[in-house]
């Protein structure tokens, strides 16, 4: 994919994107890095990292693109959709919303409450809707459409132990993005929403070397992802204009391999 392929899709020779929890070193930052060095004007959006999230917007104005910083909290349903608005303002357009924010963390399930459940709903599936409801109903306005991406994960299919109120969260976003396909798309034929569901991508510095290799062995590609590579299938989702409502593991395989050391030495002859 090249950078003119974007730029046609849209209609303008720098489309405008908004990605959601983008102000911290995660997955969302390199994201909105590689949209901006591919032409976008982008809007960085953080909860509380006000800090990493100007500086980011600096690093971006400082390579010579055009961005925004926007903080927010996905939890209030005003703030969520004012943040599209701001944008709109901003630039006059919304080609490109990434729903990247996501909170989690383990909880034994004994232990997990009504509250941390609805927590989590309302930042990695309320927020998610409201954000796009807003940005594709802009969308849907304008003669060139826009994509929404929502990111996802890969273990919705497999999932593991103490995330009992996470899963069902992240679950919710891949039947909300084939539903906002079909409301948005019925609307505008030009307005696409697709979900990608990131593997074991961007271990945390202090991830020991031994548990490292342990999770590189449980990819079917026997390797640890790159935030990059989700940063590339988002350009792939934004540039091919017939494909909507879709699901993409980027995930090396995980999510259809199982290391149980039965994959190999079936053949009895």
């Amino acid at each position: 994919m090249s950078i003119p392929e974007l730029r046609n899709t849209f209609e303008c020779a720098h489309p405008v994107a908004l990605v959601t929890g983008s102000g911290s070193r995660r997955v969302g930052r390199t994201i909105a890095m590689h949209l901006a060095s591919l032409g976008c004007k982008v809007a960085l959006h953080a909860n509380t990292s006000n800090a990493e999230l100007q500086n980011a917007a600096n690093e971006l104005r400082s390579s010579g693109s055009e961005a925004i910083a926007i903080l927010g909290d996905l939890r209030d349903e005003d703030v969520t959709a004012g943040m599209i608005n701001q944008v709109v303002q901003a630039f006059g357009r919304i080609d490109i919303l990434v729903n990247s924010a996501a909170i989690w963390s383990p909880t034994r399930l004994e232990d997990v409450t009504a509250d941390e459940l609805r927590n989590y709903f309302d930042v990695n599936a309320v927020g998610v809707f409201v954000a796009a409801r807003a940005a594709g109903l802009q969308m849907v306005s304008q003669p060139s459409g826009g994509c929404i991406i929502n990111l996802g994960d890969w273990a919705t299919v497999r999932p593991y132990l103490d995330h009992a109120a996470y899963f069902p969260s992240k679950g919710a976003v891949e039947t909300m993005t084939r539903s906002l396909a079909v409301e948005l798309g019925s609307r505008n034929p030009r307005v696409r929403v697709n979900c990608i569901q990131p593997g074991p991508v961007l271990l945390a510095s202090d991830v020991a070397d031994d548990k490292r290799d342990k999770i590189a062995q449980s990819v079917l590609l026997k390797k640890v992802g790159t935030a990059q590579q989700i940063a590339h299938a988002v350009q792939f989702l934004c540039e091919n204009d017939f494909v909507t409502g879709v699901t993409l593991p980027v995930d090396g395989g995980r999510s259809i391999f199982a290391n149980d050391g039965m994959q190999t030495g079936l053949n009895t002859g």
